[in-house]
C-alpha cells in the first residue's frame, strides 16, 4: 500500500493538473514527482493520469483513487488529532454528519452547551443525505450523525428523537393547490412531481400514495431539497418534502401537508463498539443526558 506522502503527491497533481506546479507546491523536484507517479501506476497496473501538453487529467481509475485518497488522508489527520488530544484539558475535533431537518436545532443547542463547557473542542459538520453520511461513519470520517428516518441503523447505537416532521407538497404561492389547507393523494393525480432519490424515503412515499402513485408524473428526483426550490419556482413540478425545510426566506413557494398525515422522525447514531476520542465520548454522554437515554 502507498505511503500517505505519496497519496498527497498524487492529490496535489490532481489539484494542480500540472507536474511542474505540483512539484513546486510540494517543494520537490519534477523528476522525483514524475517517478513517484509512474511507480504508483506500475504497482496498481492501471493508468491514473492522462498527460497532455498543457494539462494533466485523471482517468476513471485516477478519479476513484483521488476520492479514496482524500478519505484516507482525512482519516489520518483525524486520527493524529485524536492521539495528540490533551485528556486533562478536553480538546480536539468532533465530526458530525446531519441531513436537512428541524431536529438539527436540538443538536445545535447541545453543541453550544458542550462548547461552553469545553472551549478547546471544535465541531466539524458535514451535511448530506443519510446514505452519504452513513458511508462516512463506516469509513471513520464521522463520529456522530443525525439521520432522518426511515434509515437502516441496526449496526449503530442510537438515540431516537421525539420530535416529528410532516411530509407534504411545496408549490409556487399562486398555484391553484395553494388555496387548499391539506393535500390528498387525489389532488396530485396527473401532476408533475419532484421526489426523493433515496430508496427508503421513496418507498415510504409510495406506500402513503398507494395505487395513486402510479398516476403521478415524476419528472425529477433529488437527494437534498435546497436546489429543488428553484426547480419548483420555475414550474418544473411539485416538490415532496418535509415541512421544516421550507423557511420564511422561501417567499415564492409554500408548503401544504399531506392528508392523511404522514410524519417522520430522526435518530442520532454512532458506531457500536467504537473507541472514541475523549471529546467525542464526553459529547455522547451529554447527548444521552440531554435526550434522557
Amino acid at each position: 500500500m502507498f505511503e500517505l506522502r505519496v497519496l498527497q503527491y498524487f492529490l496535489t497533481v490532481a489539484r494542480e493538473q500540472n507536474i511542474t506546479k505540483a512539484a513546486e507546491a510540494l517543494h520537490i523536484t519534477q523528476p522525483t514527482l514524475s517517478r513517484q507517479l509512474m511507480q504508483m501506476e506500475k504497482e496498481l497496473g492501471k493508468q491514473l493520469l492522462v498527460r497532455g501538453t498543457h494539462r494533466i487529467e485523471l482517468t476513471s481509475e485516477g478519479m476513484l483513487l483521488r476520492r479514496r485518497a482524500e478519505e484516507l488522508l482525512d482519516l489520518a489527520n483525524k486520527t493524529e488529532k485524536e492521539i495528540r488530544e490533551d485528556t486533562e484539558n478536553i480538546s480536539g475535533e468532533i465530526f458530525i454528519g446531519s441531513g436537512e431537518m428541524e431536529a438539527f436545532r436540538l443538536l445545535a443547542s447541545v453543541m453550544k452547551d458542550f462548547s461552553q463547557k469545553y472551549p478547546g473542542v471544535k465541531f466539524n459538520v458535514f451535511s448530506g443525505t443519510a446514505d452519504d453520511i452513513k458511508e462516512r461513519i463506516n469509513n471513520g470520517l464521522i463520529d456522530i450523525a443525525l439521520l432522518s428516518v426511515p434509515v437502516e441503523i441496526s449496526n449503530f447505537e442510537f438515540i431516537r428523537m421525539k420530535e416529528k416532521d410532516r411530509w407534504g407538497i411545496v408549490m409556487p404561492i399562486h398555484d391553484p393547490l395553494a388555496s387548499k389547507e391539506v393535500i390528498t393523494q387525489e389532488d396530485l393525480i396527473g401532476k408533475k412531481i419532484i421526489g426523493s432519490s433515496r430508496k427508503l424515503v421513496k418507498e415510504e412515499i409510495e406506500n402513503w400514495f398507494g395505487d395513486t402513485y402510479d398516476k403521478l408524473d415524476e419528472v425529477a428526483t433529488i437527494n437534498l431539497f435546497h436546489n429543488a426550490i428553484t426547480m419548483i419556482e420555475e414550474g418544473l413540478g411539485y416538490g415532496i418534502t418535509l415541512e421544516s425545510l421550507i423557511t420564511a426566506n422561501n417567499r415564492n413557494v409554500c408548503f401544504r401537508p399531506f392528508s392523511p398525515v404522514l410524519e417522520t422522525g430522526s435518530v442520532l447514531v454512532w458506531k457500536k463498539h467504537q473507541n472514541f476520542s475523549t471529546a467525542t465520548a464526553k459529547f455522547i454522554e451529554m447527548l444521552k443526558h440531554a435526550f434522557k437515554v
